[in-house]
């Protein structure tokens, strides 16, 4: 599977780590930056390079996921979904791993480097790796409604199904 990565001056450590551990599963590895270490960069260009990268690989079947890393996770989450077909969901614990991916069908995982070991970060990715999407309908609908809402800006129905 293709793995998009990103970071800002918080993560760079873990990013580099898990870049190599990943790659050692035998992912193919993309780095979207940065590169050098700069306490003063600044995160959204480096989070939303590598989740547009996710969604046009997606949209070419390629299979592919992202992982945007930052103190908290929190900002990195936000600016790679600010990218029209991202679903990035913040992850803390195997739980919310899993089940962004089970019921969001989250394209992308923020975690904070500042908040896991490098070890427990791990745990986290792989089971988000891991995990399929259930496909289950009512997930499937709420995605679609979130969908609609990206694509047209009108809030969308309860219930209703858009494709």
């Amino acid at each position: 599977m293709r793995i998009h990565l990103a970071t800002d001056h918080a993560g760079l450590e873990l990013l580099r780590d898990l870049a190599e551990h990943l790659s050692d599963s035998g992912h193919e590895v993309v780095d979207h930056g940065p590169r050098d270490y700069d306490a003063t960069d600044d995160y959204p260009g480096f989070c939303i390079r590598a989740a547009q990268a996710v969604v046009d690989d997606q949209k070419g079947g390629i299979e592919a996921l992202g992982i945007v890393l930052g103190g908290s996770g929190n900002g990195e989450q936000m600016a790679a979904n600010k990218v029209p077909g991202a679903r990035a969901a913040l992850i803390w614990n195997r739980d919310t791993a899993v089940l962004a991916r089970e019921h969001n069908d989250a394209n992308i995982a923020a975690v904070g480097a500042r908040q896991h070991a490098f070890d427990e970060a791990v745990l986290l990715i792989e089971a988000f790796i891991a995990t399929p999407f259930t496909g289950d309908e009512r997930h499937s609908r709420r995605i679609g409604q979130i969908r609609h809402f990206e694509d047209t800006g009108q809030v969308p129905e309860t219930g209703q199904t858009y494709s």
